[in-house]
């Protein structure tokens, strides 16, 4: 059987300011060479930087409460997964995920989701999509590296961790989410992955960690599971 790889990819990372062509031309050959390998991908893209523009944007010119900046961020992720879908080519299923409740069938190696509802992230959906595959993994791939025990932009004694439980991660998260948030993972979905007894790994966008992971090698970041 083919082993699933199912992975959030922050919206960050595919355009931080501007698209990072260069990122993505070193991502896309990164999941080929495992797709040769047997490996299928279920890829599900955030909206990042771009969606934070359109919500900081419209929070200045009207007053929209919390669900109408969330489907704008909706519509970021819509655009950010339809470009991956397109560079992945034949190697991806021809149409992007949009609701992460219907069944999911691979046909083609590569899976592109985007968001799909208001109330909480697209982490939330790629934990409903490992639901779905019976995958008990998720990685999570963003400009954020590593879990700290605070907020180590607002306190200096924060300190980075390597393992934690999903009790103890949901204590810093805190349980609400707010649209345009930017946590290590989605609140929402950090109560789902616990309920469900799903491992998270939270990493940067360094290529070779994301490697590691996958063939099992010592790697860096944190990881979320029930202990």
């Amino acid at each position: 059987m083919k082993k699933t790889i199912v992975l959030s990819l922050g919206g960050s990372l595919i355009v931080p300011k501007e698209i990072d062509a260069k990122f993505l031309t070193k991502f896309i050959a990164t999941i080929r060479s495992y797709v040769k390998k047997g490996y299928r991908f279920a890829i599900i893209c955030g909206g990042g930087g771009v969606a934070r523009q359109y919500q900081k944007a419209a929070s200045k010119i009207a007053r929209l409460d919390n669900e109408a900046l969330d489907w704008i961020g909706i519509e970021a992720t819509k655009l950010n997964a339809y470009f991956l879908m397109r560079l992945f080519d034949k190697d991806s299923e021809s149409a992007v995920i949009y609701d992460p409740s219907k069944p999911l069938s691979f046909r083609k190696p590569i899976a592109i989701a985007s968001g799909w509802k208001p109330g909480w992230s697209t982490d939330y959906d790629a934990i409903l999509i490992a639901r779905q595959l019976g995958a008990d993994t998720v990685i999570n791939m963003s400009n954020i590296t590593q879990v700290f025990s605070a907020d180590p932009k607002k306190d200096r004694s924060a300190k980075p961790l390597s393992t934690l439980t999903w009790s103890a991660y949901r204590k810093i998260s805190g349980d609400k989410w707010v649209a345009g948030m930017n946590l290590p993972f989605d609140p929402i979905a950090a109560k789902e992955a616990q309920s469900l007894g799903i491992q998270v790994y939270v990493i940067g966008k360094d290529l070779a960690n994301f490697r590691n992971i996958i063939e099992g090698k010592k790697w860096k970041g944190t990881v979320i599971s029930n202990g």
